[in-house]
């Protein structure tokens, strides 16, 4: 993805689940492209994998080799891939670059994937100024509203989609309720207020 990466975080979540459900694990390499925006510090890590943890219990996922691939950036280099794979000269929140195919998805999601080898659900790239400034006017805190951006992105992986309404409908609706789960309020609630 972003080959010149100043520093590199790895970690294999370890957490057990409370519920009978088996507990998946995910191994995310984080790459900071970014490090004037982004602290080098392992919170980050941690705050990741509890996000991506709860949703891949929401969406029954037992991942034991998965891969996620986190990059943090800023606005700068965040435009440049926006105009590069969606053609359109701005920055953006959250990019998600998907690394299975169909088939493999499929396979995941249904329990049948040959997790003898690891595989990459692909890459989640996320641009702190435009997350900071999101989280401002939103009145949230930047931590939840980049757990809301980790799930949405997440769930792009995982085949979510929102170009038409009825698929936008059911990935917000996933967003709220996995967000719920790790007490955190509606994030589309802001926008009820706007409208009225």
């Amino acid at each position: 993805m972003i080959e010149d990466t100043p520093s590199s975080i790895t970690g294999q979540s370890t957490s057990a689940d409370q519920s009978d459900a088996a507990t998946p694990t995910i191994q995310i390499d984080i790459e900071n492209t970014a490090p004037d925006f982004w602290s080098d510090d392992h919170a980050w890590l941690s705050l990741f994998e509890k996000t991506i943890l709860n949703v891949m219990r929401a969406e029954k996922i037992d991942s034991p080799n998965g891969e996620v691939s986190i990059v943090l950036t800023n606005d700068d280099n965040m435009r440049a891939l926006n105009l590069e794979h969606r053609g359109k000269d701005k920055s953006t929140n959250v990019l998600s670059f998907p690394g299975l195919s169909d088939d493999q998805l499929d396979a995941v999601i249904d329990g049948h994937m040959d997790t003898e080898f690891p595989y990459m659900f692909g890459d989640i790239v996320l641009a702190f100024e435009t997350v900071q400034a999101e989280a401002v006017e939103q009145k949230k805190s930047f931590e939840a509203h980049l757990c809301h951006l980790i799930v949405h992105g997440f769930l792009h992986l995982l085949g979510y989609d929102h170009i038409e309404d009825d698929e936008a409908e059911a990935m917000e609706a996933r967003e709220r309720t996995i967000l719920a789960n790790m007490n955190i309020a509606d994030p589309y609630a802001y926008e009820t207020v706007l409208e009225q």
